[in-house]
């Protein structure tokens, strides 16, 4: 037997080894940032529903809350915003537009409160019953995509992914954040003054 060979096979061996590890973790890249992409479309799929909803909810409220002009013009620019953002893809607006959306669609259910015929209109009740479920579905699809991006973010940062993604040019992904006012407590006294 010739062991002159043997650090050439060894040396081969070792880059094969290495070879299917950097394509290993190049596929686990290529995944992560496809789960980041599809958190996205699951979130973009309800925004796209509650913004086809949001102009009936008003019609509805039009014709019993004369008075509320100003709340109902807030919603549908708010409707708009987020729209805007949405197509841009811009998850900074997205996140104030949204803030706003909610604010105003509190708003809009705290003035609803005042109108009795309005709370006992069968379309009212199934659009608010609608855009509610619609909520909760974005704030747990927006948890999910938050939670994709900080993968994506971690693993390309950490070694040796990051040797790949630098290589591969992989980008971290932004978090969709709402501001401090989509978090705080709603003032219902200012609501109804």
């Amino acid at each position: 037997m010739d062991w002159s060979h043997l650090p050439t096979l060894l040396i081969g061996a070792a880059l094969v080894v290495l070879l299917i590890y950097a394509i290993t973790l190049y596929n686990q890249l290529v995944n992560i940032k496809h789960a980041v992409s599809r958190a996205w479309a699951n979130i973009d799929v309800l925004l796209r529903q509650r913004h086809d909803e949001l102009p009936k909810l008003v019609e509805a409220c039009r014709q019993y809350m004369q008075y509320e002009q100003s709340t109902l013009e807030q919603v549908i620019s708010a409707r708009n915003a987020v729209s805007q953002a949405r197509d841009q893809a811009d998850l900074r607006r997205l996140g104030q537009a949204e803030t706003a959306l909610r604010s105003g669609l509190g708003q809009l259910f705290a003035l609803a409160e005042g109108y009795p015929e309005l709370q006992a209109s069968a379309s009212f009740q199934h659009l608010q019953q609608r855009i509610s479920g619609l909520e909760s579905g974005i704030a747990d699809r927006r948890e999910l995509y938050n939670a994709a991006v900080n993968i994506n973010n971690v693993r390309i940062e950490q070694f040796p992914d990051v040797l790949i993604a630098r290589l591969f040019s992989f980008r971290s992904a932004e978090l969709l954040q709402f501001s401090e006012a989509e978090k705080a407590d709603v003032d219902l006294r200012q609501l109804f003054s």
